[in-house]
């Protein structure tokens, strides 16, 4: 059974940074595309960047440049590093990964950021 266990999340001043960690067990990370998403307060849940099974990464528009995908293959697990954090990056920030047909999603870690 595969399982994805977000953590990370908290309240941060505007400007500030963190790091969300995603653990994975049941698969292996360094096999699969990882993605972190995430909904915004009252909004659809969105994209926000990915890294491919070749360490290849892209980024939403709006995180570009502030937020890194990273992954740790020993550990089984994916980061997203969070820079230079706005009011409206606040959001549940998900975890997300798979290949083929067989996706999963975490259960989610609350981030809010406040000025």
């Amino acid at each position: 059974q595969v399982q994805l266990v977000e953590s990370g999340g908290g309240l941060v001043q505007a400007g500030g940074s963190l790091t969300l960690s995603c653990v994975v067990s049941g698969s292996d990370v360094s096999a699969n595309t990882m993605a972190w998403y995430r909904q915004p307060p009252g909004k659809q849940r969105e994209w926000v960047a990915s890294i491919f099974s070749g360490d290849m990464s892209n980024y939403a528009g709006r995180v570009q440049g502030r937020f890194t995908i990273s992954r740790d293959n020993a550990k089984n697990t994916v980061y997203l590093q969070m820079n230079s954090l706005t009011p409206e990056d606040t959001a549940v920030y998900y975890c997300r990964g798979g290949r083929g047909v067989d996706w999963y999603w975490g259960q989610g870690t609350q981030v809010t950021v406040f000025s």
